[in-house]
């Protein structure tokens, strides 16, 4: 199919996939081998090490009592675990909740559990409702997953929930960041619905200025990293009075449950380690890439970074995951469609209360 004749590029979000890990009948063995292998993935690609050194462990810090945080649509738990792994490491004292409405994924996290991390199975609406308030607030991957909508409440009740900062990461997207994963990921996707669902998140993703439309006031959109966005906003919880350690403030929360905000399967594949000799056809399909030579190396080296702060993963990262946060689209397409086809036919997204978080 010629380049004029395709009916999307990775000029512009392709809401319309679905993926794989969103349908309630998928294999439950590629799902439980995806989530074992998402802290390998977001360790290389997600910039969290980063993101926490720059501003999760100075907000934290700078409280001077014990916090609490909490990771909205946690899927698996990789993220809130490393979180909390940093934490303990810098002696901060913090209580680590992980919420996601899919029991799925909750069982998944609560298989790497630590000491001071728990899992519930709750999504935004149900933790207001219960007068739960948190320092700090964070989610991966999830906008992406979330119509407008759902996009709205997922991210107001996320200010609601937050007494300090809300950070939102997800993948920027775009062609470099499309190819690099078609070939980076694949040493790693064996048996997972790492692959097809990467890329078709990296084509559900966000540009910059996109996401920062999409959000509107008081969000602001960063880029801190290669393929990578972070939305960030000043939580609207009062200080002083509830439940947990933090003494957050108790603000109604409204009750009810709202279905797709609890966004889906944690922070799913972004980018992987680039320089795999398989998936090259994937990554020629990606085209237009020359000029881009210094971004490639400059996540490489941030994603390397990272991964040593967090104790190392396997393999090298040449790029991180588009974002919600650096992501999508182009002559990788065609090479998309074949993906998507190859892998499963099934495509069936969970229903609003269900949504899982992709990659």
């Amino acid at each position: 199919m010629s380049v004029a004749a395709r009916p999307r590029g990775l000029s512009r979000r392709d809401t319309a996939l679905r993926e794989l890990m969103d349908d309630p009948d998928c294999d439950p063995g590629a799902l439980a081998a995806t989530y074992r292998r998402f802290d390998v993935v977001n360790r290389l690609v997600s910039a969290w090490g980063h993101v926490y050194r720059t501003r999760v462990a100075p907000e934290l810090g700078a409280l001077g009592r014990p916090a609490r945080v909490l990771d909205l649509g946690c899927g698996g738990g990789d993220v809130v675990v490393r979180l909390a792994g940093l934490a303990a490491r810098d002696g901060l004292d913090v209580e680590w909740v992980g919420a996601d409405p899919d029991p799925r994924a909750i069982t998944a996290a609560r298989e790497r559990a630590r000491p001071g991390v728990r899992f519930v199975a709750q999504d935004s609406r149900e933790l207001l409702a219960a007068g739960e308030r948190f320092d700090l607030v964070v989610s991966n991957h999830v906008l992406h997953h979330l119509d407008a909508d759902a996009l709205r409440t997922f991210t107001d009740d996320s200010l609601a929930l937050s007494t300090g900062t809300v950070l939102h990461a997800d993948i920027a997207r775009g062609r470099l960041a499309y190819g690099l994963y078609a070939v980076g990921i694949t040493p790693l996707s064996a048996g997972t619905f790492l692959r097809v669902d990467g890329l078709r998140s990296i084509r559900r993703s966000y540009r910059a200025a996109e996401l920062a439309a999409a959000l509107g006031s008081p969000w602001r959109v960063e880029t801190p990293a290669p393929f990578r966005l972070l939305a960030v906003a000043r939580g609207r919880a009062h200080a002083g009075g509830a439940s947990g350690r933090s003494g957050a403030a108790t603000a109604g929360g409204a009750s009810g449950r709202s279905g797709a905000v609890a966004g889906g399967a944690p922070g799913r594949a972004d980018a992987a380690t680039a320089g795999s000799a398989s998936g090259r056809a994937d990554a020629a399909t990606a085209g237009g890439s020359s000029g881009r030579a210094g971004d490639v190396a400059t996540g490489g080296a941030s994603l390397r970074a990272d991964a040593a702060t967090a104790g190392g993963a396997p393999g090298r990262a040449g790029a991180v995951a588009a974002p919600s946060q650096g992501q999508r689209r182009d002559r990788g397409e065609a090479t998309t469609r074949r993906a998507d086809a190859a892998v499963s036919p099934r495509e069936s997204r969970r229903a609003a209360d269900g949504a899982g978080r992709g990659a």
